[in-house]
Protein backbone atom coordinates (compact mmCIF):
# COMPACT_ATOMS: atom_id res chain seq x y z
CA UNK A 1 0.00 0.00 0.00
CA UNK A 2 1.38 3.46 -1.32
CA UNK A 3 0.21 6.00 0.91
CA UNK A 4 -0.63 9.95 -0.93
CA UNK A 5 0.23 12.79 1.66
CA UNK A 6 -2.09 15.82 1.09
CA UNK A 7 -1.98 18.80 2.88
CA UNK A 8 -2.96 22.93 2.68
CA UNK A 9 -0.54 25.15 1.35
CA UNK A 10 0.24 28.38 0.68
CA UNK A 11 1.44 30.29 -2.51
CA UNK A 12 2.82 33.89 -1.78
CA UNK A 13 1.41 35.60 -5.22
CA UNK A 14 1.77 39.49 -6.00
CA UNK A 15 -1.52 40.48 -4.93
CA UNK A 16 -1.40 38.25 -1.56
CA UNK A 17 -1.38 34.65 -0.72
CA UNK A 18 -3.38 31.73 -2.53
CA UNK A 19 -4.56 29.08 -0.58
CA UNK A 20 -4.08 25.62 -2.16
CA UNK A 21 -3.69 21.88 -2.32
CA UNK A 22 -0.80 19.48 -2.64
CA UNK A 23 -0.85 16.25 -2.89
CA UNK A 24 2.21 13.50 -3.54
CA UNK A 25 3.20 9.94 -2.74
CA UNK A 26 4.15 9.80 0.97
CA UNK A 27 7.54 8.26 0.44
CA UNK A 28 9.97 11.28 1.15
CA UNK A 29 11.21 11.44 -2.57
CA UNK A 30 10.37 14.31 -5.15
CA UNK A 31 8.57 13.20 -7.70
CA UNK A 32 7.43 15.10 -11.54
CA UNK A 33 5.53 18.61 -10.46
CA UNK A 34 1.55 18.81 -11.66
CA UNK A 35 -0.01 22.49 -11.50
CA UNK A 36 -3.79 21.54 -11.34
CA UNK A 37 -5.80 24.55 -12.77
CA UNK A 38 -9.23 24.11 -11.32
CA UNK A 39 -12.85 24.53 -13.02
CA UNK A 40 -14.97 27.01 -12.68
CA UNK A 41 -17.38 25.45 -9.40
CA UNK A 42 -13.66 25.89 -7.44
CA UNK A 43 -11.86 24.40 -4.67
CA UNK A 44 -13.48 21.35 -3.39
CA UNK A 45 -13.19 17.98 -2.07
CA UNK A 46 -14.00 16.67 -5.71
CA UNK A 47 -10.97 18.17 -6.78
CA UNK A 48 -9.03 17.27 -3.93
CA UNK A 49 -9.98 13.78 -4.84
CA UNK A 50 -8.87 14.03 -8.16
CA UNK A 51 -5.29 15.62 -7.36
CA UNK A 52 -4.95 12.65 -4.97
CA UNK A 53 -5.67 10.21 -7.96
CA UNK A 54 -3.03 12.06 -10.23
CA UNK A 55 -0.55 12.11 -7.22
CA UNK A 56 -1.10 8.52 -6.85
CA UNK A 57 0.55 8.01 -10.02
CA UNK A 58 3.78 9.12 -8.77
CA UNK A 59 3.44 13.09 -9.37
CA UNK A 60 3.55 16.32 -6.57
CA UNK A 61 0.51 18.16 -7.42
CA UNK A 62 -0.70 21.78 -6.69
CA UNK A 63 -3.70 22.34 -6.67
CA UNK A 64 -4.15 26.15 -6.24
CA UNK A 65 -7.54 28.81 -5.44
CA UNK A 66 -7.38 30.71 -8.30
CA UNK A 67 -10.59 32.50 -6.60
CA UNK A 68 -8.42 33.49 -4.14
CA UNK A 69 -8.65 37.11 -4.32
CA UNK A 70 -12.07 36.61 -2.79
CA UNK A 71 -11.04 33.96 -0.28
CA UNK A 72 -9.85 31.12 0.84
CA UNK A 73 -11.73 27.54 -0.73
CA UNK A 74 -14.51 27.35 -0.66
CA UNK A 75 -15.36 30.56 -1.88
CA UNK A 76 -18.93 29.90 -2.26
CA UNK A 77 -21.00 27.20 -0.87
CA UNK A 78 -21.32 24.11 -2.99
CA UNK A 79 -23.99 21.46 -2.96
CA UNK A 80 -22.19 17.78 -2.67
CA UNK A 81 -23.92 17.23 -6.38
CA UNK A 82 -23.15 20.80 -8.29
CA UNK A 83 -26.19 20.16 -11.31
CA UNK A 84 -26.34 23.87 -12.59
CA UNK A 85 -30.06 23.25 -13.82
CA UNK A 86 -31.11 22.76 -10.60
CA UNK A 87 -29.27 25.60 -8.94
CA UNK A 88 -28.93 28.27 -11.75
CA UNK A 89 -27.51 30.69 -9.39
CA UNK A 90 -24.29 29.22 -8.98
CA UNK A 91 -22.90 30.51 -12.25
CA UNK A 92 -24.35 34.05 -11.38
CA UNK A 93 -22.11 33.66 -8.58
CA UNK A 94 -18.51 32.47 -10.52
CA UNK A 95 -19.04 33.96 -13.75
CA UNK A 96 -17.88 37.43 -12.07
CA UNK A 97 -14.62 35.45 -11.08
CA UNK A 98 -13.94 34.00 -13.92
CA UNK A 99 -14.07 36.89 -16.09
CA UNK A 100 -11.86 38.54 -13.19
CA UNK A 101 -8.69 36.27 -14.17
CA UNK A 102 -7.44 38.21 -17.16
CA UNK A 103 -4.21 37.18 -18.95
CA UNK A 104 -2.50 39.79 -17.30
CA UNK A 105 -3.34 38.84 -13.40
CA UNK A 106 -3.07 34.53 -14.87
CA UNK A 107 0.56 35.51 -15.78
CA UNK A 108 1.13 36.63 -12.49
CA UNK A 109 -0.59 33.51 -10.69
CA UNK A 110 0.98 31.19 -12.42
CA UNK A 111 4.48 32.66 -12.37
CA UNK A 112 4.26 32.33 -8.84
CA UNK A 113 2.51 28.77 -8.48
CA UNK A 114 5.68 27.81 -10.93
CA UNK A 115 8.04 29.20 -8.47
CA UNK A 116 6.67 26.97 -5.82
CA UNK A 117 7.09 23.85 -7.07
CA UNK A 118 10.46 24.74 -8.57
CA UNK A 119 11.17 25.41 -4.66
CA UNK A 120 9.34 22.80 -2.99
CA UNK A 121 11.24 19.63 -2.11
CA UNK A 122 8.51 17.48 -2.96
CA UNK A 123 9.12 18.17 -6.71
CA UNK A 124 12.01 16.70 -8.78
CA UNK A 125 13.77 19.38 -11.54
CA UNK A 126 13.05 19.93 -14.63
CA UNK A 127 9.83 21.12 -16.67
CA UNK A 128 6.29 20.75 -15.06
CA UNK A 129 2.73 19.14 -16.27
CA UNK A 130 -0.06 21.10 -16.71
CA UNK A 131 -3.54 19.99 -16.76
CA UNK A 132 -6.73 22.24 -16.62
CA UNK A 133 -10.90 22.08 -16.36
CA UNK A 134 -13.37 23.39 -18.18
CA UNK A 135 -11.60 26.65 -17.81
CA UNK A 136 -8.93 25.60 -16.49
CA UNK A 137 -8.24 24.06 -19.60
CA UNK A 138 -8.23 27.63 -21.09
CA UNK A 139 -6.02 28.82 -18.22
CA UNK A 140 -3.58 26.11 -18.95
CA UNK A 141 -3.25 26.85 -22.63
CA UNK A 142 -1.97 30.49 -21.73
CA UNK A 143 0.42 29.27 -19.13
CA UNK A 144 2.11 27.04 -21.56
CA UNK A 145 2.26 29.86 -24.27
CA UNK A 146 3.83 32.04 -21.65
CA UNK A 147 6.34 29.80 -19.70
CA UNK A 148 7.42 27.59 -22.52
CA UNK A 149 10.54 26.92 -20.68
CA UNK A 150 8.62 25.16 -17.57
CA UNK A 151 5.99 23.72 -19.12
CA UNK A 152 6.53 20.17 -20.95
CA UNK A 153 2.94 18.85 -21.54
CA UNK A 154 -0.89 20.60 -21.26
CA UNK A 155 -3.79 18.29 -21.02
CA UNK A 156 -7.34 20.11 -21.05
CA UNK A 157 -10.60 18.58 -20.85
CA UNK A 158 -13.62 19.77 -21.60
CA UNK A 159 -12.20 23.41 -22.37
CA UNK A 160 -13.50 26.35 -23.20
CA UNK A 161 -13.74 28.34 -24.79
CA UNK A 162 -10.37 28.28 -26.21
CA UNK A 163 -11.75 30.05 -29.33
CA UNK A 164 -12.82 33.70 -29.18
CA UNK A 165 -13.61 36.57 -31.22
CA UNK A 166 -11.19 38.04 -28.82
CA UNK A 167 -7.31 39.29 -29.44
CA UNK A 168 -6.53 37.04 -26.18
CA UNK A 169 -8.23 34.09 -27.37
CA UNK A 170 -6.13 30.87 -26.48
CA UNK A 171 -5.95 30.08 -30.10
CA UNK A 172 -3.75 32.47 -30.61
CA UNK A 173 -1.75 32.27 -28.12
CA UNK A 174 -0.25 28.75 -29.06
CA UNK A 175 2.96 30.19 -31.01
CA UNK A 176 5.46 29.81 -28.34
CA UNK A 177 4.17 26.80 -26.86
CA UNK A 178 7.20 24.11 -26.83
CA UNK A 179 5.44 21.45 -25.03
CA UNK A 180 3.43 18.89 -26.30
CA UNK A 181 -0.74 18.66 -25.92
CA UNK A 182 -3.36 16.74 -24.87
CA UNK A 183 -6.94 17.84 -25.82
CA UNK A 184 -10.44 16.28 -24.87
CA UNK A 185 -13.69 18.07 -25.91
CA UNK A 186 -16.69 17.18 -24.82
CA UNK A 187 -19.35 16.06 -27.82
CA UNK A 188 -21.79 17.42 -25.96
CA UNK A 189 -20.56 20.99 -25.19
CA UNK A 190 -22.11 24.62 -26.48
CA UNK A 191 -18.20 26.09 -25.40
CA UNK A 192 -16.28 24.05 -27.84
CA UNK A 193 -18.70 23.46 -31.00
CA UNK A 194 -17.10 21.38 -33.89
CA UNK A 195 -15.85 24.74 -36.29
CA UNK A 196 -13.89 25.89 -32.74
CA UNK A 197 -12.25 22.45 -32.24
CA UNK A 198 -11.17 22.68 -36.03
CA UNK A 199 -10.15 26.11 -36.01
CA UNK A 200 -8.17 25.33 -32.08
CA UNK A 201 -6.27 22.27 -34.18
CA UNK A 202 -5.68 24.55 -37.09
CA UNK A 203 -3.78 27.23 -34.59
CA UNK A 204 -1.82 24.27 -33.26
CA UNK A 205 -0.82 22.52 -36.90
CA UNK A 206 0.48 26.24 -37.78
CA UNK A 207 2.24 26.61 -35.01
CA UNK A 208 4.36 23.40 -35.33
CA UNK A 209 2.55 22.41 -31.62
CA UNK A 210 2.96 18.53 -31.12
CA UNK A 211 -1.14 17.87 -30.20
CA UNK A 212 -3.43 15.35 -30.54
CA UNK A 213 -7.03 16.17 -30.13
CA UNK A 214 -9.85 14.03 -29.29
CA UNK A 215 -13.98 13.87 -29.00
CA UNK A 216 -15.65 12.26 -25.99
CA UNK A 217 -18.53 11.58 -27.84
CA UNK A 218 -21.70 11.48 -25.86
CA UNK A 219 -19.95 13.45 -22.97
CA UNK A 220 -20.96 16.36 -21.40
CA UNK A 221 -18.81 19.38 -20.42
CA UNK A 222 -17.84 18.60 -17.15
CA UNK A 223 -17.65 14.78 -17.33
CA UNK A 224 -14.28 14.33 -15.66
CA UNK A 225 -16.12 16.07 -12.82
CA UNK A 226 -17.29 13.33 -10.28
CA UNK A 227 -19.42 15.64 -7.73
CA UNK A 228 -21.76 17.19 -10.82
CA UNK A 229 -24.53 15.82 -12.72
CA UNK A 230 -22.34 15.59 -16.00
CA UNK A 231 -19.99 13.49 -14.62
CA UNK A 232 -19.52 10.07 -17.01
CA UNK A 233 -17.45 7.70 -15.33
CA UNK A 234 -16.15 6.02 -18.42
CA UNK A 235 -15.46 9.12 -19.69
CA UNK A 236 -13.49 9.91 -16.73
CA UNK A 237 -11.53 6.79 -16.76
CA UNK A 238 -10.41 7.62 -20.40
CA UNK A 239 -8.94 11.24 -19.27
CA UNK A 240 -6.81 9.83 -16.14
CA UNK A 241 -5.07 6.94 -19.38
CA UNK A 242 -5.03 9.85 -21.94
CA UNK A 243 -3.43 12.06 -19.01
CA UNK A 244 -0.84 9.75 -17.44
CA UNK A 245 -0.20 8.80 -20.82
CA UNK A 246 0.95 12.06 -21.76
CA UNK A 247 2.95 12.67 -18.71
CA UNK A 248 4.83 9.93 -18.33
CA UNK A 249 6.21 10.50 -21.84
CA UNK A 250 7.29 14.04 -21.15
CA UNK A 251 7.90 14.45 -18.09
CA UNK A 252 11.74 14.63 -16.63
CA UNK A 253 11.11 11.50 -14.03
CA UNK A 254 9.21 8.82 -14.61
CA UNK A 255 6.45 7.14 -12.01
CA UNK A 256 8.63 5.52 -8.34
CA UNK A 257 8.46 2.02 -8.42
CA UNK A 258 6.08 0.78 -6.39
CA UNK A 259 3.74 3.53 -6.77
CA UNK A 260 0.42 2.30 -8.61
CA UNK A 261 -2.13 3.75 -10.71
CA UNK A 262 -5.21 2.31 -8.68
CA UNK A 263 -7.91 4.19 -7.21
CA UNK A 264 -7.07 6.38 -4.09
CA UNK A 265 -8.76 5.04 -0.73
CA UNK A 266 -10.87 7.60 1.28
CA UNK A 267 -8.24 8.15 3.69
CA UNK A 268 -5.31 8.60 0.89
CA UNK A 269 -3.90 5.60 0.41
CA UNK A 270 -3.77 3.43 -2.99
CA UNK A 271 -4.27 -0.03 -2.80
CA UNK A 272 -1.76 -1.48 -4.67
Amino acid sequence: MVAIHGMPVDVRTADGVADAYLACPDDGAPHPGVLVIQDGFGLRPGLWSLADRIAAHGYTVLLPNAYYRHGRAPVIELPELIDPAQRPEIFQQVFPMIRELTPDLLRSDAAAYLEWLSAATQVAEGKVGVTGYCMGARLAVLIAAVFPHRVAAVAGFHGGPLVTDTPDSPHLTVGSISGELYFAHAGEDDHMTPDHIARFDEALATAGVRFRTEVYEGAQHGFTQADTSAHDPAAAERHYRELFSLFDRTLPVGRSPGVSDNSVSGDGSVVG
